[in-house]
């Protein structure tokens, strides 16, 4: 099929992850400069500044990780606190339903998997444009397996 996209290929929601990095160094960068401004803090407090503002970098540093990595062998779905390999048979079905939040996976074992790396939140097009492109794939490569040349 020649509207399949190469593999590897990665889908993410590229200005939401470039939204919540950016909020991140932001509030990092304000709260580690207010607490070497403010004079009347103790070393202790202002490192318990900086350490706030590094755990609230790392909060939303994980919510920019969401991703899905497809390659020939299956598909690799990292949310934010999980990662799961996926075979092409074990996935069924891709869908994005019009107010879902991000595409779910319906998998062979009777379980849907949320793929939190295809949100329509910011860039909708993108996600409906990337959900298409997994589907595909996975018709192509789950229903009537890898497509091979003749030869």
């Amino acid at each position: 099929m020649s509207d399949l996209p190469a593999l590897p290929v990665t889908f993410r929601p590229a200005q939401t992850r470039a939204v919540l990095l950016t909020a991140g160094v932001a509030i990092f960068v304000v709260i580690t400069v207010v607490a070497l401004l403010l004079e009347q803090l103790s070393p202790a407090e202002r490192i318990s500044f900086v350490f706030t503002g590094a755990l609230l970098f790392g909060v939303l540093a994980l919510l920019a990780r969401p991703k899905v990595v497809v390659d020939d062998s299956g598909v690799t779905v990292v949310n934010i606190a999980s990662r799961r390999r996926l075979e092409w048979p074990e996935i069924l079905q891709v869908n994005l339903r019009p107010g879902d939040p991000w595409v779910f996976l319906n998998l062979s074992d009777g379980t849907s998997l949320p793929a939190l790396g295809i949100q329509p939140g910011i860039a909708k097009q993108r996600a409906i444009a990337d959900a298409r492109a997994l589907r595909a794939l996975v018709e192509a490569r789950s229903v009537h397996g890898p497509e091979r040349s003749e030869g």
